[in-house]
């Protein structure tokens, strides 16, 4: 018998097949310049810039790259375009971005795809290595994008894991600046925050862009305005080494402090009748123990209520844009310079008879005279100790069923004083708020107030609205959109988040006045028992 297996013509068709199921990628003839890649190490090295042919190296306001021609074969380019919009794009969206995404490429069979993540992971693997001086590894994590009309990817830095390099390959008809969709490069801080955008750089077709990951390599891709074109990019990250991190920098928090001594006087004067009402307060306290969430709508009395949204659009109110761009965007009003009427319902906020309404709405202890869990439970505890000690002089028990030690904790205890944060926000076109690691290591059980203002016919497709997500979660809990009047009131524990969606450019196109930023406001309050 012969042990030597004979060819088979048919497995000879199949490999046949498969070797052509990849066309190769034929890259800028520049990275097989031994000069320019010498050339572009010590530039590189040296925080210099350096520029040749189709090659750019730029170092403000941190290092990247530009190639243009990528693929010098123009044929690939078209067909891989196409291979790529055939694939199947999941929408994503989240506090930080909204586009279409594909799943990761490395499996794709498709020829032209195949050819350039061989042409990506090979020979463009090694170039970087040498250029950078580090071993990089030979898994590269690729996917295709597309963003399109109101599409964003907001202020980050891309640190994760063992990243080392990022990188975006365009494959885009002709764009213009005015097209939106620019990949802005932010300027940092001594604290290593990002402050403001250095430099824009417009898509265009065949051209990689590659930059360090790094803790100043912040970066967006601008919101997408042209309704017709298709911003299309693969993208990804060659992984090695990473760069050292400096500590993470610590905000400061924002002041809390309690009640302003404030009397039901002005309850009367600013609340609508109806939520003064005892009987009311206690439906209303029924429904918000059931799903900690509540919208009061038309809280105000109308009167008032007009009066400050009127005051709040003159320019008696001093605005100041609040950052950084990686956590937050939008303006903060000064306190110090707040129209008469606008002050008064600031106040409000913050009075003891507020504090003591909010308690009556929620059940939760913001002030002395709202009994709190733990007088519920040190009667309790009284109640079980008395009842021990007549079971034990009856001589039917021994020992205690309270803790001594607990016993005497509960007694010693300091009752916690209601404390609220507050500002007052003005929102427009690119304004949102992100998730960020600091928040959620400090997360605490806490009673959120959103008093909105001038958002008549507010749509949810703008954006804009404040969304609870659970940590580490996608998955939204709650969406409270703007509504005018509309007192919304959310507890949340400490395994609770938020953030407000960015407001696109459909509230611009859609403003009552055409060519004007749509503005709205919000008085955004958080009550500690």
């Amino acid at each position: 018998m012969n042990s030597k297996r004979q060819p088979d013509d048919g497995d000879h068709t199949k490999r046949k097949r498969r070797k052509k199921r990849e066309e190769v990628a034929q890259l800028c003839s520049i990275l097989a310049d031994d000069n320019v890649k010498s050339a572009v190490k010590t530039a590189w090295s040296h925080g210099a810039a350096y520029c040749h042919g189709n090659l750019e190296l730029a170092c403000q306001p941190f290092p990247h790259c530009i190639i243009k021609n990528f693929i010098s074969n123009e044929t690939f380019g078209e067909n891989l375009q196409r291979e790529l919009l055939d694939l199947n794009f999941h929408e994503k969206s989240n506090d930080l971005y909204k586009f279409k995404q594909s799943d990761d490429l490395k499996k794709r069979t498709e020829p032209h795809i195949t050819g350039l993540r061989a042409a990506l992971f090979g020979q463009f693997r090694c170039w970087l290595a040498d250029v950078l001086g580090v071993e990089l590894e030979s898994t590269v994590d690729i996917s295709c994008a597309k963003y399109q009309y109101t599409d964003v990817l907001l202020c980050h830095d891309d640190e994760l894991e063992d990243r080392r390099i990022a990188f975006i390959l365009y494959l885009v008809p002709p764009w213009k600046t005015s097209d939106g969709g620019t990949l802005d490069l932010y300027t940092t801080d001594s604290h290593y925050q990002p402050e403001s955008v250095a430099k824009s750089l417009v898509p265009s077709w065949n051209t990689l862009i590659l930059f360090e990951v790094s803790p100043v390599s912040f970066h967006k891709v601008a919101e997408v305005l042209s309704e017709d074109k298709c911003r299309l990019s693969l993208s990804g990250w060659f992984h090695g080494p990473s760069l050292d991190r400096p500590a993470s920098h610590v905000e400061t928090p924002v002041p809390r402090s309690p009640h302003l001594p404030r009397d039901e006087t002005l309850l009367l004067e600013w609340v609508n009748p109806t939520y003064l009402d005892i009987c009311y307060q206690e439906q209303i306290q029924g429904e918000f123990e059931d799903s900690s969430e509540i919208q009061l709508k038309n809280f105000l009395v109308e009167e008032k209520f007009m009066e400050v949204s009127e005051a709040l659009k003159s320019a008696d109110v001093q605005w100041t844009r609040r950052g950084p761009p990686n956590k937050r965007c939008y303006e903060t009003a000064s306190l110090d310079m707040l129209p008469p009427c606008v002050s008064a319902c600031w106040e409000l906020l913050r009075s003891e008879a507020f504090f003591l309404l909010l308690s009556n709405f929620t059940g939760l202890s913001l002030h002395y005279l709202c009994p709190n869990d733990d007088e519920e439970v040190k009667e309790e505890e009284e109640e079980e100790s008395e009842q021990q000690d007549d079971y034990t002089r009856d001589g039917e028990a021994t020992g205690s069923v309270t803790d001594p030690q607990s016993s005497s904790k509960t007694k010693d205890k300091e009752p916690s004083v209601p404390e609220c944060s507050g500002e007052l926000r003005q929102w427009s076109h690119g304004d949102y708020t992100l998730l960020h690691d600091a928040e959620a290591a400090s997360a605490e059980y806490a009673l959120d107030l959103i008093l909105p203002f001038g958002c008549m016919d507010w749509q949810p497709e703008f954006g804009g609205y404040t969304s609870y997500v659970a940590n580490e979660e996608d998955e939204e809990l709650l969406t409270v959109h703007p509504e005018d009047n509309s007192l919304a009131l959310v507890y949340r524990d400490r395994e609770t988040l938020k953030f407000v969606k960015h407001i696109n450019h459909r509230s611009s196109v859609q403003s009552p006045d055409k060519g004007s930023r749509r503005k709205h406001y919000d008085f955004s309050f958080v009550y500690y028992e």
